[in-house]
């Protein structure tokens, strides 16, 4: 609680999200944080959605970027938009499910078939619905960045087959879909903090992990988790949320200005994204990391009845309309 205290009254005193609209010569600045380190790709697509807002704004606006969870958790973050104590963040879909119960479906286990698939929703009516969703919540969607796969790391022995995962000790963030996938497919899932894991996993709290390859990399994980399956139980995209009051206090060409950075950063991390994957794995792989390429269709068939279980459910539409997506590529 002390850490959320000072990092709210350091927000709340030493950050002016918004300047007083009164001032021409005020600078219209953002706030910006996220958990991810300064060297993420995704990281680099912020700082351009930043010079891009100075150029469309003609330096009107700006975006000051705080990351490493200098400001809190992702649930933190999310909590400090909601009051309008901080203008946007980064977070993965799965806290998300917390506040906006629709999010769920990214969680939906092996629900994409690649990452033309997964492009294909996101891009369409259905990913703009589940964007526009989150104003329940008192949040503005702004747009989807890429965070490709998550797959499966260990310390001990290496995952070949559900059967591997059973009584293993799994990490999983925060998420009741995360956790029923892991028990799913046989697993003990463990919510534990992103940046307590590599401690955890250094002391046997927890047997592995799953993650993307950029973040298994960059965590340096990969020196005590030898073992990386390459399952892709899940597509969870990260999300670029604005605070709907900060949003609301700006006006429509502000609006437009943000929209129009948030495009050009996002075809900006798609580029990288794909870049960045396939040298982590190498450097992993450089690194004395087995990466094993598993039968992906017997971890399917052990998540059909976790799928079976949203039937007559909201999430059951979601699913059919994802699936009908794929049939027509």
């Amino acid at each position: 609680m002390h850490k959320n205290l000072l990092s709210t009254l350091f927000l709340c005193c030493c950050l002016l999200f918004i300047s007083a609209c009164s001032d021409d010569n005020k600078v219209i600045r953002l706030t910006m944080a996220h958990t991810l380190d300064s060297r993420h790709v995704t990281h680099q697509a912020m700082e351009y959605m930043a010079e891009r807002l100075a150029y469309y704004s003609d330096n009107q606006m700006e975006i000051v970027i705080y990351p490493a969870a200098q400001l809190g958790t992702e649930r933190e973050l999310i909590e400090l938009l909601q009051i309008g104590s901080l203008s946007m963040t980064k977070v993965s879909s799965s806290p998300l499910e917390g506040f906006v119960p629709q999010m769920k479906v990214f969680g939906v286990p092996y629900l994409f078939n690649d990452s033309e698939h997964f492009w294909k929703v996101l891009n369409s009516q259905l990913g703009q619905k589940l964007l526009d969703g989150l104003a329940v919540a008192r949040l503005k969607g702004l747009g989807y960045y890429d965070a490709g796969s998550r797959s499966f790391y260990t310390t001990d022995a290496a995952i070949r087959t559900p059967d591997d995962l059973i009584g293993s000790k799994i990490r999983v963030v925060t998420s009741p879909m995360a956790i029923a996938t892991v028990q799913s497919l046989g697993g003990a899932a463990t919510p534990i903090a992103w940046g307590e894991l590599y401690s955890a996993l250094q002391q046997g709290v927890v047997d592995g992990a799953e993650n993307n390859p950029p973040s298994y990399y960059l965590s340096r994980h990969y020196e005590i988790a030898k073992y990386y399956t390459l399952d892709e139980h899940t597509f969870v995209p990260d999300i670029v949320v604005a605070s709907q009051k900060v949003w609301q206090q700006l006006t429509t060409q502000q609006q437009h200005w943000l929209k129009l950075a948030m495009q050009d950063s996002v075809t900006y991390q798609r580029s990288l994204w794909q870049s960045a994957s396939e040298q982590a794995l190498q450097a992993v792989v450089d690194a004395g990391v087995e990466v094993i390429y598993p039968d992906k269709q017997v971890f399917q068939e052990k998540v059909a009845p976790f799928h079976a279980s949203f039937k007559g459910t909201p999430i059951a539409a979601q699913i059919a309309a994802i699936k009908a997506m794929q049939e027509a590529l």
